[in-house]
C-alpha cells in the first residue's frame, strides 16, 4: 500500500496508537537501528569505518541502537553529544584523523521546531565540511520536517532514512534530505492516516504485471503506435521504440518524419517503422498513440501538430503526449472514460501553464492538478526529483525511485516509449493510474540499480536492463 505523506502530529499520533497496542518504544528503537546498520552496510565497503553522531532525543537512540547492531569489524565510533561546544571539539578530533567513509546523523529528530543557536550551528556546518558521504536519521539535523525550513542551520544528507513514512517538510527540502528513504515494518501498527500526497514503493506492485494467457498471440497484446523523430532527433524516436519493446506489446510501429526515416529504421528490427504522411490513417490493430519525442525540427509541418491535436481530443484510444508536443495541446475536454496521459518536465509545465518553471517548482502538487484540470482532466506525470503522478482530483503519488544520472538526453523518450507501450495492453488499461505509476516506478528503480554498478551507465544502457 502507498504510504501517506504526513504532519509531525500525525507521526506523534501514530506512535501513540502503536503504544496503546502493545507496542513499545524500545522495540522500535531497536528495529529502527537494525534496518539502519543494514543500510549502512549496503553504502559503505567491508572494512570501512562510520561515524555515528547521537543527540539527547530518540534519534539519538536510534543511531546508538544502529551502532550496536553493525558488526566489530567496522570499526565504528560513536560520538554521544549533548553540549554542542564539546561535540564539536570531539568531533573535529575523530575526523581529523580520517578513515571514515559515512557519517550517521542522530542529532536532532522531528521535534525541533526552533532555530538553533550558534554552537549547535557551528557543530553541523563542521559536519557538512567533512567531505564525508552522510547519512540522516528520520530528518537531517536543523530541518524542521513540518515545513522543510532550516533552523539556523542543517545537516545536508546524501540519504535520509525517515520513520514510518515521508514527513511533508522532507519533500521541500530536497537539497538537506538528499535520497529519501522510508524504514516501514519497524513495528508501528498500520499507518492510521489517508492524505492527498502519497509514497510509492516497490511493494504497491507486487501483483505485476498481470498474467499473460499461454493462448496468447501479437494480435492479444496491443499495438502501439508512436509518432516521434524529426530531422537532427532521429534518436528520440529509436529510444521510444525501444522503450516500447521493454514493456512488450504484442506490436509497435514507429512513425518518423520522412526525413529521419532512414537512420530510425536502420536502428529498429522488431519494432516497424513507417514514414509519416499526412492524412494516413492509424493501423487497424492500434489500441494506444504516443506522439511528441524527437517532434522538435524548426520547419515540422502544422499538419503534423493538427493531427496530434486531434488524436488527443477525439481519439478513443488511450494517448500519451510528451516532449515537444506538449506545447502543442490545447486546453479543453477530451473524450468520456478514455486514457489521456501527458508528461511533462517543470519547464514544460510552465510553458503550458505561462508560467515559470520555478513557480511550478514551489507547488508541484497545485501545477499537476491545474495540467490536468485543464486539459480535460488527464493524467499527468510531472517529472523530477520524486516524479509526481496525478490528476485534477484525487490522489497524487510521488515516486521514490530514481536518482539524478536519470538527467540524461532520451531518458524521457525512454519513459514515454515504456508508459505507452503498457498502456497499448488491454489488461494494463483496466488501472491506468497503477499503470501510470509503475512504468515511472520502474524506470527508476532500473536507473538506481544501474548506479549502484556502475557509475557511468548510459540511456542505452538504461534501455536494456529496462
Amino acid at each position: 500500500m502507498p504510504l501517506p505523506v504526513i504532519s509531525v502530529a500525525q507521526m506523534r499520533e501514530w506512535e501513540k496508537a502503536s503504544w496503546a497496542r502493545g507496542r513499545t518504544a524500545p522495540d522500535v528503537i531497536d528495529n529502527v537501528g537494525h534496518a539502519i546498520a543494514r543500510r549502512l552496510e549496503q553504502l559503505a565497503r567491508p572494512g570501512e569505518r562510520i561515524l555515528f553522531l547521537a543527540g539527547k532525543g530518540h534519534n539519538g537512540d536510534d543511531v546508538r541502537a544502529a551502532r550496536k547492531h553493525l558488526g566489530p569489524e567496522r570499526g565504528a565510533l560513536l560520538l554521544d553529544v549533548a553540549d554542542p561546544a564539546q561535540g564539536l571539539e570531539k568531533f573535529l578530533e575523530a575526523v581529523g584523523g580520517g578513515g571514515f567513509s559515512w557519517i550517521a546523523d542522530g542529532l536532532f529528530g522531528i521535534g525541533l521546531d526552533r532555530p538553533l543557536d550558534a554552537q549547535w550551528r557551528k557543530l553541523i556546518e563542521a559536519v557538512n565540511g567533512a567531505n564525508v558521504p552522510i547519512l540522516a536519521v528520520d530528518v537531517p539535523s536543523g530541518l524542521n520536517a513540518e515545513t522543510g525550513g532550516v533552523e539556523g542551520a542543517a545537516i545536508t544528507a546524501d540519504v535520509t532514512l525517515t520513520v514510518g513514512a515521508p514527513k511533508h517538510g522532507l519533500l521541500r527540502a530536497a537539497q538537506f534530505v538528499g535520497r529519501l528513504e522510508v524504514l516501514s515494518g519497524v513495528g508501528l501498527v498500520p499507518c492510521p492516516f489517508e492524505g492527498e500526497l502519497n509514497w510509492t514503493v516497490g511493494n504497491d506492485f507486487a501483483h505485476l504485471p498481470p498474467r499473460r494467457p499461454v493462448e496468447g498471440n501479437k494480435g492479444t497484446f496491443g499495438h502501439l503506435a508512436i509518432y516521434a523523430g524529426s530531422f537532427g532527433y532521429h534518436g528520440a524516436a529509436v529510444l521510444a521504440g525501444q522503450g516500447a519493446l521493454r514493456a512488450r506489446p504484442g506490436l509497435v510501429t514507429v512513425f518518423p518524419q520522412e526525413s529521419v526515416y532512414v537512420p530510425v529504421a536502420a536502428q529498429c528490427q522488431s519494432v516497424m517503422v513507417q514514414a509519416w504522411q499526412s492524412g494516413k490513417a492509424l493501423p487497424k490493430s492500434c489500441s494506444a498513440i504516443l506522439f511528441g519525442p524527437g517532434l522538435a525540427a524548426p520547419e515540422l509541418s502544422g499538419t503534423v501538430k493538427e493531427e496530434m491535436r486531434t488524436h488527443w481530443h477525439k481519439t478513443p484510444l488511450p494517448v500519451v503526449a510528451d516532449a515537444s508536443a506538449l506545447d502543442w495541446l490545447q486546453p479543453g475536454p477530451t473524450p468520456s472514460g478514455v486514457i489521456r496521459v501527458m508528461t511533462p518536465h517543470p519547464g514544460e509545465a510552465g510553458r503550458m501553464l505561462g508560467r515559470s518553471a520555478a513557480s511550478v517548482q514551489a507547488d508541484r502538487v497545485l501545477a499537476l492538478r491545474e495540467l490536468s484540470k485543464q486539459w480535460g482532466d488527464c493524467f499527468v506525470v510531472l517529472k523530477g526529483h520524486q516524479t509526481l503522478v496525478g490528476r485534477a482530483t484525487g490522489k497524487v503519488f510521488v515516486n521514490s525511485s530514481g536518482n539524478p544520472y536519470l538527467a540524461q538526453g532520451g531518458s524521457g523518450d525512454l519513459l514515454g516509449g515504456y508508459l505507452a507501450g503498457l498502456l497499448a495492453q488491454p489488461d494494463w488499461q483496466n488501472d491506468p493510474l497503477t499503470t501510470i505509476r509503475y512504468a515511472v516506478w520502474q524506470h527508476g528503480a532500473v536507473a538506481d540499480r544501474l548506479s549502484e554498478a556502475q557509475a557511468n551507465w548510459t540511456v542505452e544502457d538504461l534501455s536494456r536492463h529496462l
